[in-house]
């Protein structure tokens, strides 16, 4: 006698059976236990999305898994969101510096951002509103469209999963509207065991109305429907398939046994069934499966199935009328109830039933209902419409804009530093910006006036170089300044020699320019002549230009000399000093331009008496 396996018994001697709750593996000899759930899975077989991109084009099933929930994208929002603020916090602890290092920058293009609240910061009473932009309001402006971003991709998730409900009405029907329900139904049952269909009896008829009563009728199942059995990894599977079925306003009950064959008994630790019904044009498949096994008792422990007490698995067929799919007709089957036959729990009256042949049977009853007095009519209605969308839309743009200005509001009442933080920032950036013009200016004064001192040097020296040759009113570079400069300083210093020297006649009979350029007409240089001999006697006198023009009173000085530094900033003492001498040196030229006009009106005048005397 060959060894049973674990986890079995033996029965009349010789033969094997495995214990309750188990089932036989035929390809690996041994018994294992029946562990699958008890679940129920429906389909009513029409999916609704907002948008109806193909399938090839746009999977939205797959945002679906990867998005299980409104959860991810809120999840998304607060981690960016902290992390922001985060950022802000750190950035308020670096030193701005002299607006010249990376961290300014930063903190000021952060306060550029203030496009939410730059005019709703802290201002004093009976004060003009004024724009402000400061860094606390430019962190505030972007955590506010951060989370307004975060929860408007929320709300449109809601409005492509759940953006409109079915409405379902139950009503009466009769007998012609069921009968306009064509459908195709395809019923798969399998009896876990490891049984084969050799053990099938009894299948072949088909049972409506109420057995015992007089509406009882049996009819060939073969009339209706196409039946097979085939064995699967699992056990038998009973398959009942109806093309174009009419269904029947009654009660339908189909019944098979399965019984013992030698080495083969009948037993069966649960039922698998898949039950389907599908259009006529086969688009739209509504279906119910599951597996059954003990937990619809109060006691769960492992079971088999074996006994002339029938198992019972009860369906009912609900017809449905979709309005919003052009009054599609479809059967929806619904799993009802399932009611457990003859069961054992125990090894030793497992054992007795097998070796009792009255036993030797898994009876089953598959109880199906129409529900043939009411049809629901199904349609569909969007609960989010244009302007509830926009309400929304408002409503969570308030919201983030809310909580982060009350934020504002508390932190500039509370943090009176935080009040004035653009001022200084913006005095920090201007003084840079005057800085950087005044470099400019400075290079380009150098370069074009000629200031001896170089960029280096300036750089270098602690000590600021004085610019005491630059002439302002020279435009063409310092060497051809240089030149015109001790030209004319030559030229005038000649009218102050002596006459008896060969080299001043000689020189004071040459034509010469004056200090704005014009050629002195043959008079004017016989009055400088007498001028000099008449002021031989003030030879003591300083040689220097602006000294000698005060005795002269037809030589024009020079401009005076301005005395400018290389230096970033230059003392307030000096430009007073230069504007005093730009100032006299003004009044100078005017009282010269009064001079001469006062003495061109007599000239014209005597002029004119003159020629009036020589008419008479």
């Amino acid at each position: 006698m060959a060894s049973c396996p674990a986890n079995s018994i033996t029965y009349n001697g010789s033969l094997c059976a495995c214990i309750p709750g188990y089932v036989l593996n035929n390809t690996a000899k041994s018994c294992s236990l029946f562990a699958s759930s008890s679940n129920i899975t429906t389909n009513s077989g029409v999916d609704y999305y907002a948008l109806s991109f193909p399938e090839t084009l746009f999977a939205f099933d797959r945002i679906k898994k990867f998005t299980q929930s409104q959860a991810v994208f809120l999840e998304a929002t607060l981690v960016m969101l902290l992390s922001w603020l985060a950022m802000c916090f750190f950035l308020r602890f670096m030193k701005l510096g002299d607006g010249r290092n990376v961290w300014f920058q930063i903190r000021w293009w952060i306060s550029r951002l203030d496009i939410c609240f730059a005019t709703r910061h802290w201002l004093d009473d009976q004060k003009v509103v004024t724009k402000r932009k400061t860094e606390l309001g430019g962190a505030f402006s972007i955590a506010s469209w951060i989370l307004f971003i975060g929860l408007f991709a929320a709300l449109l998730y809601q409005i492509i999963s759940k953006r409109s409900i079915e409405v379902h009405n139950i009503r009466a029907t009769n007998g012609p509207e069921l009968a306009s329900f064509i459908s195709n139904l395809d019923f798969n049952i399998t009896t876990i065991s490891s049984m084969s269909c050799a053990n099938l009896r009894g299948l072949g008829n088909l049972v409506t109305g109420n057995p015992g009563f007089v509406d009882q009728r049996v009819l060939s199942l073969s009339t209706l429907v196409n039946y097979t059995c085939y064995n699967s990894s699992k056990g038998p599977t009973i398959t009942l398939k109806c093309e174009k079925c009419r269904a029947i306003p009654d009660n339908m009950y189909i019944s098979w046994q399965f019984v013992d064959l030698p080495g083969s008994p009948a037993t069966a630790v649960g039922f698998e069934f898949k039950l389907s019904a599908s259009d006529d044009a086969k688009k739209h498949v509504s279906f119910v499966n599951g597996t059954l096994k003990n937990e619809s008792n109060v006691d769960n422990s492992p079971v088999t199935f074996r006994g002339t007490e029938s198992n019972i698995l009860k369906f009912n067929l609900f017809p449905r009328i979709y309005r919003n799919l052009h009054d599609l007709k479809l059967i929806q089957p619904l799993f009802h109830e399932f009611l457990p036959g003859s069961v054992f729990r125990d090894r030793n009256q497992l054992r007795a039933s097998l070796e009792n042949s009255v036993h030797g049977l898994v009876n089953t009853t598959l109880y199906i209902n129409f529900l043939s007095d009411y049809v629901v009519e199904i349609d569909k209605e969007n609960i989010l419409g244009p302007v509830s969308f926009l309400a929304d839309l408002g409503g969570l743009y308030c919201i983030s804009i809310g909580i982060f200005f009350y934020l504002l509001i508390q932190c500039e009442y509370r943090i009176k530093k935080l009040r004035n933080e653009d001022t200084i920032m913006r005095t920090i950036r201007n003084r840079r910006k005057a800085q950087e013009h005044w470099d400019k200016l400075r290079k380009y004064v150098m370069f074009t006036y000629g200031c001896p001192t170089l960029e280096d040097e300036y750089k270098n020296s602690k000590t600021d170089p004085g610019c005491g040759g630059t002439m302002l009113h020279s435009v063409r570079g310092s060497a051809s300044s240089r030149k015109r400069r001790m030209q004319s300083r030559t030229s005038s210093i000649s009218f102050y020699k002596k006459p008896g020297q060969p080299a001043t006649m000689s020189q004071s009979l040459k034509p010469v320019r004056s200090a704005n350029g014009s050629n002195l007409q043959p008079e004017n240089m016989e009055k400088q002549q007498n001028v000099d001999i008449h002021q031989d006697s003030h030879q003591t006198q300083s040689s220097q230009p602006h000294e000698s023009s005060i005795v002269d009173d037809n030589f024009i000085p020079p401009p005076p000399l301005l005395e400018c530094k290389d230096g970033s900033r230059m003392d307030m003492s000096e430009v007073q000093k230069n504007l005093r001498s730009l100032y006299e040196y003004n009044l100078m030229l005017r009282e010269k331009l009064v001079a001469a006009q006062s003495l061109l009106r007599s000239s014209s005048s005597l002029q004119s008496s003159k020629v009036q005397r020589n008419r008479t």
